[in-house]
């Protein structure tokens, strides 16, 4: 059993139904009211767990209800705890979601907790670090914590996947610590300075970010797969094919599975290959922790993509 060790994020829901979005100082009735857990770290740990692997999240959260409730996630889902630490000063973080009868939404979020997890937590708990097999980090926390924990985890020779989500510009920061980067289309422009739209191809977006430093770079391409770029080349690896219900927390399965492929000392298309899968079944169910999908099924259904790869 592999260790994967999440350096991220949690985030509370609170979600609401209305039949249209209000404007600016207009008070419409919603419905339907209710909460639900999010956050890019926390949709990880669950799918990684579910997958079969010795997790341990280590984020900070607020010392509130919310707070409690996502280390009551965590037990559940069969998560090391240890790592959950507690901001001083600052609660959990949290999102208002409203959706229209129309299929828009409106959402505005708080960090709050995620934005108070700084690099002096991760030297307090490097042992953490040290002791895992593969990290995976969101960008819901500071750049500047997942490049402390890259350089820990580079020198006892652990494998750290950075998701850049939120995208932010990454052209100034060596990427050399870093074993793999897993952007999508808009996120790696985004990472290159580029607008969202920019026509580039994705091969060229690849390699533009190899020249980074990373070993790896993962672009996920949503219904088409994923490219994968390392000195090696550049190969395609496309998804299954399946019925998409809700692709909402797909990108976080694939990172999921691609670390505890990854942990579990198997090749890197292997282990894109099982991200790939946790991926596609995960968007065959709505919301996304009650999406993700346990290995057993995952086991069933990747013999699809290895056989492209193989």
């Amino acid at each position: 059993m592999g260790k994967v060790t999440i350096v991220g994020s949690y985030i509370v829901a609170l979600v609401m139904d209305t039949d249209r979005i209000p404007v600016e100082g207009e008070t419409v009735v919603g419905r339907n009211y209710h909460t639900t857990h999010g956050g890019k770290g926390s949709n990880m740990a669950v799918c990684a767990s579910r997958l079969g692997a010795d997790v341990t999240f280590l984020g900070k959260v607020g010392k509130d209800s919310f707070g409690d409730a996502f280390v009551s996630l965590l037990k559940k889902e069969n998560v090391n705890t240890n790592g959950v630490l507690y901001s001083d000063h600052l609660p959990t973080a949290v999102g208002f979601i409203i959706f229209s009868s129309n299929g828009t939404n409106s959402i505005v979020i708080d960090p709050a907790a995620n934005n108070d997890f700084l690099p002096k937590d991760i030297e307090e708990n490097r042992h953490i670090i040290e002791f895992s097999d593969v990290i995976v980090s969101p960008l819901e926390i500071p750049l500047e914590t997942a490049l402390v924990a890259a350089k820990i985890a580079k020198r006892k020779g652990v494998k750290y996947i950075l998701n850049p989500a939120p995208a932010v510009d990454l052209r100034k920061c060596d990427l050399s610590d870093f074993f793999a980067l897993t952007p999508n289309e808009t996120e790696a422009r985004v990472c290159l300075g580029l607008e969202p739209n920019d026509p580039i191809s994705d091969s060229d977006l690849a390699r533009a970010l190899l020249s980074l430093g990373v070993e790896n770079v993962i672009l996920t391409l949503g219904a088409k797969g994923v490219l994968w770029a390392s000195n090696s080349g550049i190969f395609p690896i496309p998804t299954l094919n399946v019925k998409v219900v809700d692709s909402v927390g797909a990108g976080d399965a694939f990172n999921a599975g691609l670390a505890v492929g990854l942990a579990e000392n198997r090749s890197v298309a292997e282990a894109v290959a099982l991200g790939v899968t946790t991926a596609a079944l995960s968007t065959q169910k709505r919301e996304t922790i009650d999406s993700y999908p346990f290995r057993e099924e995952v086991d069933k259904n990747i013999a699809e993509v290895l056989n492209y790869i193989t």
